[in-house]
């Protein structure tokens, strides 16, 4: 391993407990080895859960998180136990999904950003939250995040 590069991570490599909340959560970076090119990165989380405030019972979404880095990546175990740190964390769907945003943001000043949050319903109504730092990238292949809308029957 590049001691270098990745001597300071915490998490990775080893067993590692699951943080009881996003605040207690540690989301580590890395440095982007290819500066010098602007490239996508996705992750793809069709599992997220948290529990609404009010009634206590769970949510569940699906999170697509593009980003056009700059210095630096967000290292991959670090993102999914902070995401999963939301299992036990009572919000509403906008503030989980913008929260991840603006904490990803804060963390890696990436060139771009983009969060879906694709909720499925509650009471019959699913609700979709999308975050996006500014206009996309022209010279990047961005696709469609994927995520089919929600179709009742």
């Amino acid at each position: 391993m590049n001691e270098e590069i990745y001597g300071n991570l915490t998490q990775l490599g080893g067993k590692t407990e699951l943080p009881t909340s996003p605040e207690a959560a540690e989301l580590e970076k890395v440095p982007n080895p290819h500066m010098n090119v602007d490239y996508l990165v996705r992750f793809s989380c069709p599992e997220f859960t948290s529990i609404c405030p009010i009634t206590g019972q769970p949510d569940f979404a699906h999170l697509v998180l593009d980003y056009v880095p700059r210095k630096w990546l967000v290292e991959s175990k670090s993102l999914k136990l902070y995401l999963a740190s939301f299992r036990n964390h009572g919000a509403f769907h906008e503030d989980c999904t913008i929260a991840i945003a603006k904490k990803l943001m804060e963390l890696l000043d990436p060139t771009w950003l983009r969060l879906g949050g694709y909720w499925y319903p509650r009471g019959g109504i699913p609700i979709d939250i999308f975050f996006q730092t500014g206009a996309a990238p022209q010279n990047l292949w961005i696709p469609d995040q994927g995520v089919a809308l929600y179709k009742a029957r």
